[in-house]
């Protein structure tokens, strides 16, 4: 754990005496793990109830804060307040992006926002992308963490100073420069439309930067291509989100949905994951 916080601490420059907030539950790593950050930089914590709107009551600048997306989705007004923020436990949707952006753009705060990248095996983040103030696309793997490939196109990842095995995940990367590496979607999402792989999650993020609502895309069996391409959004059926979605502009024909179905809520697992499974034995 102090080898991650190293990691962690290392990337972002934190130094003594700077000022970390903590409001993330400590039964999970991810508040712990701000604990051992804050033991091994020696910064002062300051302890907020893990709520949804953890900012609510600051008023006072902090160099390091851990939220997840709903957190910061609550606390848009105060995030100028934040110097090295660090968004994770869900993936950032275009949309929060967009009002995070928004949000910042009116004050002339110096404030950085990652997102990251890790599991329970690797003592939380292994890796970190930054959204603002540069919206960058791939992931930058922390100092001695080394990442690859393996024959199914498969992030694998050897952390030795947190982990002594090598970790094979199920995401699908594409690597860059040895140290970096963008997620294109989990494999056992992967959708095969007559014989074309299709990465649900990259459609996921072109269409959620022009609507606001939670949307999925699944492939349902079919005779003729195995799997049909189709569209799940959640919210009531209205002509101008379906308007929206015929004006994107869809890399290859085959990404275009063949049928687009509006659901009043799509189901989501206790942590707040979009439960595919679930959802397609709905549909």
């Amino acid at each position: 754990m102090i080898n991650s916080a190293v990691m962690t601490c290392n990337f972002l420059d934190l130094k003594e005496e700077n000022t970390a907030l903590l409001c993330l539950p400590v039964e999970y790593i991810s508040g712990k793990m701000m604990m051992v950050r804050s033991f091994e930089r020696k910064m002062k914590l300051i302890i907020a109830d893990p709520s949804l709107k953890p900012l609510e009551n600051l008023e006072e600048e902090i160099a390091f804060c851990a939220m997840t997306p709903l957190q910061v989705e609550n606390s848009l007004d105060k995030l100028h307040f934040i110097k090295n923020l660090i968004i994770g436990g869900a993936s950032v949707s275009e949309n929060l992006k967009h009002k995070i952006f928004q949000a910042l753009k009116l004050s002339n705060a110096q404030t950085q926002i990652f997102e990251t990248y890790g599991m329970s095996e690797t003592l939380s983040h292994i890796a970190l992308k930054q959204l603002v103030p540069q919206a960058e696309e791939y992931f930058t793997a922390f100092e001695n963490v080394s990442v690859t490939k393996d024959e199914r196109g498969c992030l694998r990842i050897w952390a030795p100073n947190v982990n002594a095995e090598i970790l094979e995940t199920n995401d699908l990367v594409e690597i860059k420069d040895g140290n970096k590496f963008r997620f294109l979607g989990r494999i056992d999402n992967v959708i095969n439309s007559g014989g074309a792989k299709i990465f649900p999650e990259e459609l996921e993020a072109l269409v959620k930067k022009e609507i606001p609502n939670e949307v999925v895309f699944l492939g349902l069996n079919d005779e003729r291509l195995g799997q049909k391409l189709v569209l799940v959004i959640e919210g009531e059926k209205l002509k101008g989100i379906i308007e929206k979605i015929g004006n994107i502009s869809f890399d290859k024909k085959f990404h275009k949905p063949k049928e687009i179905i509006f659901i009043d809520t799509i189901p989501r697992t206790p942590n707040g994951k979009v439960n595919r499974t679930e959802l397609k034995n709905i549909l």
